[in-house]
């Protein structure tokens, strides 16, 4: 099977990361799980151990909060995969706009957003593996009420959208049930 991208889109609790680890362990024998998820605090470091609990022993994590094509390119070149699992862009997102200097602009924020994606399509380009990005689609709620959850909504909708484009195919998950947007 030809190398792929394949991204999947879902409200929180819809099922995708569960979605997107079984069609890793259906794709790929050799599975780099690319975690973006930072435990700033308790419930946060109980949701990252209940994830590595239930994730395959013999796949190979990177715990990455930026910078995510230079280091899965690091990572690829010690130990080859032949399919790469990122959880998630939403994190990554907060990640990315968090650090960034006040005040934060929609601008500001998308264009470092964007610039972290085209850093990750472009390690997907150079590599042979298939990819698999979860993320999720922050624009279906209400508009938030204060500044920064605007920005971030944005900026993540502007990211999804970059991704979506260059994706072969998009999966949106509601209630744990896949709805396929776009195939190649």
């Amino acid at each position: 099977m030809a190398k792929q991208l394949t991204f999947i889109l879902g409200g929180a609790r819809s099922g995708k990361s569960s979605y997107a680890e079984k069609l890793a362990a259906a794709r790929g024998r050799q599975v780099l799980y690319v975690a973006t998820a930072t435990a700033w605090d308790e419930e946060m470091r109980v949701r990252i151990a209940n994830h590595q609990a239930q994730r395959p022993v013999q796949w190979q994590t990177l715990e990455a909060t930026h910078q995510l094509g230079p280091a899965i390119t690091a990572a690829c070149a010690e130990r080859a995969p032949d399919l790469i699992l990122i959880d998630c862009v939403t994190l990554l997102a907060s990640n990315v706009l968090l650090a960034l200097p006040e005040p934060l602009t929609e601008q500001s924020a998308s264009a470092a957003l964007l610039a972290e994606v085209d850093e990750l399509l472009a390690a997907y380009r150079a590599g042979a593996a298939t990819w698999v990005i979860v993320s999720n689609e922050v624009g279906l709620g209400v508009v938030p009420p204060y500044p920064l959850g605007r920005v971030y909504r944005d900026a993540l909708g502007r990211a999804n959208q970059r991704l979506a484009a260059a994706a072969d195919e998009v999966i949106f998950m509601v209630s744990g049930l896949p709805m396929t947007v776009k195939t190649a």
